[in-house]
């Protein structure tokens, strides 16, 4: 028997172009016992599963990726995909950060309607089998050969996603399956994940976060990018959107300033902190912080780094830890230990080069009737759903030009 499509992977993009192929004859290899693995953990057993804001915001929240993404995007929108979950009675939530989820908050409930629909459609699953290889033959189908066996077709999708949380089953078997086939695999490393940092001196304040702040990132001397957002200390690293959705450009040895008041800079920030000091001089300096609305613990963690008395009044303070308080509240610098690693990591940065995938099919450029869904592409999004959408929209893309090439 010859398969019209071979899928390999049951996540996100599998079963999303699995149950968009027009025709019977739909084969999904697993390697798992049971499929979307991954997504029933996304955002915390919650899925989220898309993003409400337009789509011009949709396409920055992929780094350098956006214009890949275009095509699959305006072909299936993150409207589209609300709609589609909508009409199989799966009704959403929209936060007020615009991150969407099922009413239910259960990600069991997106995956059961993903499977429900594929094998509406008559979609062949297979599971507890790992793909080792893919064959074209020049009289075009292809052959995959399983760990139990082997099977042909006349389109083969990879959806096999990443190298994020391997414990699911994304070990990064596509990258082997593509690069036999002729195509250039793009370093993947960890994204979306917290920075570890060198005599990292905040486990003991977990949980600190502050909104929309400055960070900037700085390579050998060199200020090489500015990001804001909101930032969170946890017991072993520093995270938050701000450090999750640019951790794709951060690298050992990298150093981020952080600015953790509103002001523009840390010399807006010294100017008003002096006038404060000189108006306020009976007052203590911890009070005095305050106005700035920063963490009462933030505040006691730093009057302890720079060794000044809690109590201390503002017209106590020396000069020199003057000028060490306003260094660590506005410029605070951390050195970069090491990324995450794919444990923590939520997706995948590198991949499949975009640059041998046709951007209005998915379609390989080397090899016809070969196509790409979902995180095994290069490719990674900000935290918020837009992983998961691009993985739904690259999938329907795919899906929809193997549907006008059979049909």
């Amino acid at each position: 028997m010859i398969y019209d499509v071979i899928i390999i992977g049951a996540g996100a993009a599998g079963l999303f172009s699995a149950l968009s192929v027009k025709f019977k004859k739909v084969l999904l290899i697993e390697k798992n016992t049971a499929p979307g693995q991954k997504l029933l953990i996304s955002g915390a057993g919650q899925c989220n599963y898309t993003n409400n804001c337009n789509l011009d915001e949709f396409l920055k929240r992929y780094g350098n990726r956006g214009r890949f993404l275009k095509s699959a995007l305006f072909n299936l929108s993150n409207i589209d995909t609300i709609e589609f979950f909508d009409k199989h009675g799966v009704k959403s939530f929209i936060r007020e950060d615009e991150k969407v989820f099922p009413e239910s908050l259960k990600a069991e409930d997106i995956l059961n309607t993903l499977i429900f629909c594929c094998r509406k459609s008559g979609v062949e699953f297979i599971y507890d089998s790992t793909v080792e290889n893919v064959m074209y033959h020049e009289n075009k189908f292809f052959t995959v050969k399983t760990s139990k066996s082997s099977f042909s077709g006349h389109n083969v999708i990879i959806a096999t996603g990443g190298k994020s949380y391997p414990n699911t089953g994304s070990t990064g078997d596509g990258y082997k399956l593509a690069q036999n086939l002729g195509h250039k695999i793009e370093k993947p490393t960890e994204s979306l994940t917290p920075v570890y940092t060198d005599n990292y001196g905040f486990k003991d304040i977990p949980g600190i976060s502050f909104k929309n702040i400055s960070v900037t990132l700085w390579r050998n001397n060199k200020k090489i990018n500015e990001f804001r957002g909101d930032f969170l200390f946890t017991h072993v690293s520093i995270s938050g959107p701000v450090i999750l959705n640019n951790s794709r450009y951060m690298e050992k040895g990298d150093i981020l300033k952080i600015n953790f008041t509103t002001f523009k800079n840390s010399e807006e920030f010294k100017k008003d902190f002096e006038n404060l000091i000189l108006a306020s001089g009976k007052i203590n300096i911890k009070t005095a912080l305050r106005k700035y609305d920063l963490p009462k613990r933030f505040i006691e963690k730093i009057m302890g780094l720079v060794n000044a008395d809690e109590e201390i009044k503002c017209s106590q303070l020396d000069k020199n830890k003057r000028k060490k308080l306003i260094e660590l509240i506005s410029n605070y610098p951390f050195k970069i230990e090491k990324l995450g690693g794919f444990h923590v990591s939520m997706v995948t940065k590198g991949g499949v080069s975009t640059e041998e995938i046709n951007t209005k099919t998915m379609e390989s450029k080397i090899i016809p009737h070969l196509y790409f869904a979902g995180e095994v592409i290069d490719y990674d999004g900000d935290t918020g759903g837009f992983n998961i959408q691009a993985a739904f929209s690259t999938a329907k893309l795919a899906a929809d030009a193997i549907n006008k090439n059979l049909g």
